[in-house]
């Protein structure tokens, strides 16, 4: 099963972005033998328009275009579904048994996602209630996703 994470806005250098692909490299390492595979990040270019409206709509479209035929959908959204990280990982070998193609995350932008982009979603998935700034949450995201790895490959990374 293919892992994507679709995220508006670019990760400029620095340590974000090594932490960011230190974690997918982690994550894609662990998962393969897992038959999770192709960690992929796409970042989608924030919009210039004007009204927070339009700008989300056009990011959610930029997103909707990248997100492969059939793919589990999981929104990350503030007002989503707090899960653990063995949750996190029974939904993944859950979408891998059902032979599932693809699961594709979505960061959106500072305005958030489209409506039509959530309905779409499996899962609105929440890292607490605060508000975290995006590349925070894409690095946290990868973490969890290399957690969910070992935590399905018996690893001891996870102690929970």
């Amino acid at each position: 099963m293919r892992v994507l994470v679709a995220a508006v806005g670019r990760m400029k250098q620095g340590p974000e972005r090594e932490l960011a692909a230190w974690y997918c490299k982690r994550a894609q390492a662990t998962g393969r033998p897992l038959g999770l595979r192709d960690f992929e990040i796409i970042e989608i270019r924030e919009s210039r328009a004007q009204d927070a409206k339009r700008r989300r709509v056009e990011e959610s479209i930029a997103l909707a275009n990248v997100i492969p035929q059939d793919a589990v959908v999981v929104v990350l959204d503030q007002h989503g579904e707090n899960l653990d990280s063995a949750g996190l990982a029974a939904l993944l070998r859950q979408w891998r048994v059902q032979d599932r193609a693809a699961v594709c995350f979505i960061i959106g932008g500072a305005d958030g996602v489209a409506p039509n982009l959530i309905e779409r979603a499996k899962l609105r998935l929440a890292f607490g209630a605060a508000t975290w700034p995006h590349q925070i949450v894409r690095i946290m995201l990868l973490e969890q996703l290399y957690r969910a790895g070992t935590i399905l490959a018996g690893h001891p990374y996870h102690r929970a």
